[in-house]
């Protein structure tokens, strides 16, 4: 008989090589640690105005007056922008059409989203009242008014019953250093206590835009950085987009973002590089 078959070797099986895993571990941990972790883009902002080559024409007669002929540019929700300009270049236009206090004569301009052309008269006033407050140069209160009852005037138009109307006043007047004024009426006010009046006004609706036409023209030094001041904060701590309109250039650069406007055109606009 044959016997059996030799017996193939046995393989000896390799021992683990602890320290090649370890150097491993320690390359790829090191590689991971040189590789920058790519960075977050932040989220891109929504326009609270956008204009698409809006012009305004105004007929006197037979002849027709271009204040605005093609302006284009977004404003982004909680964004700071002056729009600045000489006596006669269509900024002032152009702030009444981005108050929804007239309508462009061509293009696109859309407030909060909605398409300001294609809203009736009452839709554009209920837009004015939820969506934007307004700050002018001359203040615009109500003489006979307390300061408490000048601020709680949106709040009427809105329905907001008086109970609340006066609680939301008083907060916005001691929001602008005004708590020791709510009974007093403009007359008994300086210019710049007005001023923080007609602000208190605007915010107390808690808009998302706050449009100021020449917020400084008639306060002194004084009065016109404090109100400066507190529409800067309404901006960074609250994220109201403020859209200042003025001539006067030192106001114009605290904004961080300025439109200068001429000739009914955009001349310059530093969000876009500084470019025309």
């Amino acid at each position: 008989m044959t016997g059996p078959g030799p017996s193939l070797p046995r393989t000896r099986e390799e021992p683990h090589d602890q320290t090649h895993d370890q150097t491993h571990d320690q390359t790829h941990d090191q590689e991971h640690a040189l590789t920058p972790a790519p960075e977050a883009r932040p989220a891109a902002r929504a326009a609270a105005i956008e204009a698409v080559e809006v012009t305004r024409s105004y007929r006197f007669g037979d002849t027709t007056v271009d204040a605005l002929r093609g302006v284009s540019f977004t404003v982004a929700e909680g964004e700071y922008t002056a729009i600045v300009g000489p006596s006669g270049s269509g900024k002032s236009t152009l702030m009444h059409l981005l108050g929804c206090l007239d309508r462009p004569t061509s293009g696109v301009l859309r407030v909060g989203g909605r398409d300001v052309a294609t809203l009736s008269d009452a839709e554009l006033a209920q837009l004015r009242n939820q969506e934007i407050g307004f700050v002018f140069q001359a203040f615009q209160l109500l003489p006979r008014s307390s300061a408490m009852d000048n601020v709680a005037l949106p709040l009427l138009y809105r329905g907001v019953k008086a109970p609340e109307r006066r609680e939301l006043a008083a907060a916005a007047l001691r929001s602008v250093n005004l708590g020791h004024r709510l009974t007093h009426r403009p007359t008994q006010m300086s210019g710049g206590e007005q001023q923080r009046v007609a602000i208190a006004r605007a915010l107390v609706g808690s808009p998302r835009i706050l449009l100021a036409d020449e917020p400084t023209g008639n306060l002194d030094t004084k009065n016109g950085a404090e109100v400066m001041r507190i529409l800067e904060e309404l901006n960074s701590e609250r994220g109201v987009a403020v859209v200042l309109v003025t001539h006067d250039d030192e106001v114009a650069a605290r904004a961080r973002r300025q439109v200068r406007v001429r000739d009914g055109l955009i001349e310059r606009d530093t969000a876009a590089g500084g470019g025309a």
